[in-house]
């Protein structure tokens, strides 16, 4: 940890060993399934620590127009297309300054501006390893082409963060209680974790934040098109969007 951010770590690919603490394990789902999460665990590796390595400058600014284009996955948005101020997050759901952020910052956040149509608040996957990858995938299978119950799924895992990504030992029995509670069966779990498409949809999402926008560390934060470098709190927030709002 960098300051209030995460950065990525590189994973280890030489042992299928390593694989129990990623997106699937042997006592979660069947042969078949382990060996296409296997697979889609390391296709995901190689460009989790390709991240560790790259030295992407990282402007103030972007491109708005090109920053507000979405990709092949529907966005996942808080607030009234019509906002004035529009917040973009790229976050992951193992880094824990992006827990605090949803759990201590944004529901004041979204009480104070994203309720009441002042502001429009994006959240992109921007996963640091393959289990960040795995709450990603369980959030957009819990949505489908709701925005809204993602949404709610990457909140109970942002609250839930401590009882799935930092426990020792295999995290799949824990990360598959919550998702029960969400309405997914074994099936319907091992289904969505060895989603390959879907695993290109999420990486795409990342890659395009890290190769397009500069973004090497979570969370990262853009408003209106220029990147936020303060630290995450209500206060750091409320400064940047009053400015914003007075503005227009």
């Amino acid at each position: 940890m960098h300051g209030w951010r995460d950065t990525p770590t590189p994973l280890p690919v030489n042992s299928l060993k390593e694989l129990s603490h990623v997106t699937i394990a042997p006592n979660a789902v069947s042969r078949r399934a382990l060996l296409a999460g296997t697979s889609a665990a390391l296709a995901l590796m190689p460009t989790v620590a390709a991240f560790a390595q790259r030295k992407t400058p990282a402007s103030v600014e972007v491109p708005i127009d090109e920053l507000m284009m979405p990709g092949d996955l529907p966005e996942i948005v808080l607030g009234s297309k019509d906002a004035k101020v529009t917040i973009v997050e790229y976050a992951s759901l193992t880094c824990g300054h992006c827990g605090s952020f949803h759990n201590k910052v944004l529901p004041e956040l979204k009480t104070k501006y994203v309720d009441t149509g002042k502001v429009r608040f994006i959240l992109r996957e921007f996963p640091l390893d393959n289990l960040a990858a795995a709450g990603a995938m369980l959030a957009r299978c819990a949505g489908g082409t709701d925005s809204g119950k993602a949404a709610d799924m990457l909140g109970v895992l942002f609250q839930r963060q401590e009882d799935w990504a930092f426990v020792r030992g295999n995290p799949v029995p824990k990360l598959f209680e919550i998702a029960k509670q969400a309405g997914f069966t074994q099936d319907s779990f091992d289904k969505c974790l060895t989603d390959q498409k879907l695993l290109d949809q999420v990486n795409a999402v990342r890659d395009r934040g890290s190769g397009r926008f500069g973004v090497t560390s979570t969370p990262s934060f853009f408003i209106n098109g220029r990147r936020f470098t303060d630290a995450p709190t209500l206060a750091g927030f409320e400064k940047a969007i009053e400015l914003l709002l007075k503005a227009t």
